[in-house]
């Protein structure tokens, strides 16, 4: 079932085999919560050709973590936070297992104690909408709302986890986790295999008082909920800190502390952010010093509060960094840092509030570049090469095989045949040119049904449904609504020529492969639903609906 660091010999041959270097290592995987994929200095610095030190945000320890690792440039998440945690925790695309978007607490069939209709799921939203004005051609679809346990009579399902699947390791969990259901007992941070350190399980949190919600324990947002107390969250230990980005980082920072005195038992740290998502709050100090910055407004980049939370961020990377060195460790610990979505973009919100994801297109909640592009990195002091990048377009899925790889596992035989998504992208990190076919996994899906209050970059309009396929190096947005979009993402990643009108037959082929895989592998309760009381007469968008699933051959 496992093979012992296999990654040591053969096919990487980035590693020495010292009986030192032989153990299994440490792992802590730190993510990001809506953070850009140009919100940090070195990626701009490659994607826009420009000195680090023109920017507006501040990111020298992530700097650092690049300069000594290896980072993705085509990464990808999904468009929003609860399916990329259910993708990473699972190996799986997330509309597989419902995760079709990520909501503020919402009832379900569990927390509102009704019976579980056949072919739905306990922790099923029943409804799930924004307050738009306009026609809508279709019906929202529903979304699952947390990961399954096996440990809830109302669910026979059982999801192995990334925690599940490192027996040999203690596995600690610290952070957002908005995969539990709202706070369902049973899918919790501990009932997939992991020592809670601190978690809220809800989709933002405020950064200052934040305990109170947190250590909640009435049912009175969910009186019908069928368990004694709410299980939304667990402070954790107090640190005296007054900053939530401050106070996770100091339990972290305990926590290896504490696991570096075992030299026998390797531990998996899974280090979940808030930061950088809303509400919007920094430190006093930080946001002044922001705001007199003369760099304040680079590429569209002017808010002083984002920046500072970023700053936060940045610096907690970087005492982790210290931590593994102070400890002795940092050579025997491999280190990953991504970003669960795309940088809400400003201009797509309708608050007009975030960062600026230019030259990408969009932002998080749409599947243009800016919505699900993001940071990937790698960093192993003195085991995996420094200072390179890898350009092949890789996944969320990919995360779960990669981690279990780099532990002495292979994901593939402990998972069940073709139950998993991803594959591991350990390879990629000495072979970055994927020269020597390392990963060979060259189709990525996305799935997003919902109508939301997000403008779409196309017309300005609340987003309509959405799915995507990128395959090598060609990608097809669906629009639902009646529209296809093709782009050659290799030549075009800024999303500005838009092929399918003069490429049709190429737009069709990745189209037709896109409903297929709809069709074998999401639930018809996660697809949305024509809308019988949609009037074409009262639409306001400049093209008409138009129903291209009708149009497909069964």
């Amino acid at each position: 079932m496992k093979y012992f660091l296999s990654f040591f010999f053969g096919s990487l041959l980035i590693f020495s085999c010292t009986e030192e270097e032989a153990k299994k290592p440490n792992i802590i995987f730190i993510l990001a919560d809506d953070y850009g994929i140009v919100d940090t200095q070195a990626y701009v610095a490659k994607f826009l050709n420009t000195s680090i030190d023109s920017t507006f945000y501040e990111t020298p320890n992530i700097n650092k973590l690049m300069k000594e690792g290896v980072s993705f440039s085509q990464a990808y998440a999904n468009q929003l936070c609860s399916p990329t945690r259910a993708s990473i925790l699972t190996g799986k695309y997330a509309a597989r297992i419902g995760f079709t978007t990520a909501m503020p607490h919402r009832n379900t069939y569990y927390n509102q104690n009704l019976e579980v209709p056949q072919g739905y799921y306990a922790n099923d939203v029943l409804e799930h909408k924004d307050n738009i004005l306009i026609e809508q051609p279709h019906i929202n679809a529903t979304s699952n709302s947390g990961v399954s346990t096996g440990k809830h009579t109302q669910t026979n399902l059982d999801e192995l986890s990334i925690a599940e699947a490192m027996t040999d390791y203690q596995s600690a969990f610290i952070g957002k986790w908005h995969i539990g259901g709202f706070g369902a007992k049973g899918f919790q941070p501990k009932d997939n295999g992991f020592k809670t350190l601190a978690y809220f399980d809800g989709g933002g949190s405020t950064y200052f008082n934040w305990k109170k919600p947190w250590n909640q324990k009435s049912k009175d947002r969910f009186p019908k909920m069928p368990q004694q107390e709410w299980e939304i969250g667990d402070s954790g230990k107090d640190t005296g800190e007054k900053y939530l980005t401050d106070d996770l980082t100091t339990q972290a920072l305990h926590y290896i502390e504490e696991k570096a005195k075992d030299k026998d038992k390797p531990f998996f740290l899974y280090f979940s952010h808030f930061a950088v998502h809303t509400p919007y709050q920094g430190k006093k100090g930080e946001i002044e010093y922001f705001n007199a910055k003369e760099t304040k407004g680079f590429n569209g980049q002017d808010d002083a509060i984002y920046a500072s939370m970023i700053k936060s961020m940045d610096r907690s990377v970087g005492k982790i960094l210290d931590k593994l060195k102070e400890t002795g460790i940092e050579e025997n610990t491999l280190v990953v840092f991504m970003s669960d979505n795309g940088g809400i973009d400003a201009e797509i919100t309708p608050n007009n509030q975030g960062t600026e994801n230019s030259p990408f297109l969009g932002g998080k909640a749409c599947l243009t570049e800016g919505g699900i592009r993001v940071p990937l990195i790698f960093r192993w002091k003195g085991k995996i090469e420094s200072g390179k990048w890898v350009d092949t377009p890789v996944d969320c899925t990919d995360i779960f095989p990669t981690i279990l790889e780099a532990a002495g596992y292979n994901a593939k035989q402990i998972v069940k045949e073709n139950d998993l998504d991803g594959e591991s992208i350990l390879g990629l990190l000495s072979d970055q040119k994927n020269e020597q076919n390392t990963y060979t996994k060259d189709t990525h899906f996305w799935h997003y049904p919902f109508n939301v209050i997000y403008k779409s970059p196309y017309d300005g309009y609340a987003l309509t449904p959405h799915s995507a396929i990128r395959k090598r190096d060609f990608k097809l947005i669906f629009d639902w609504y009646g529209r296809l979009h093709l782009y050659n993402i290799e030549k075009d990643p800024y999303e500005k020529n838009d092929l399918y009108s003069s490429n049709k037959e190429q737009g069709d082929v990745l189209f037709k492969e896109l409903v297929s895989w709809l069709e074998k592998n999401v639930a018809k309760r996660y697809w949305p639903k024509i809308n019988p009381d949609y009037n074409p007469e009262k639409e306001v968008r400049k093209t008409p609906f138009k129903d291209l699933m009708a149009t497909v051959e069964k």
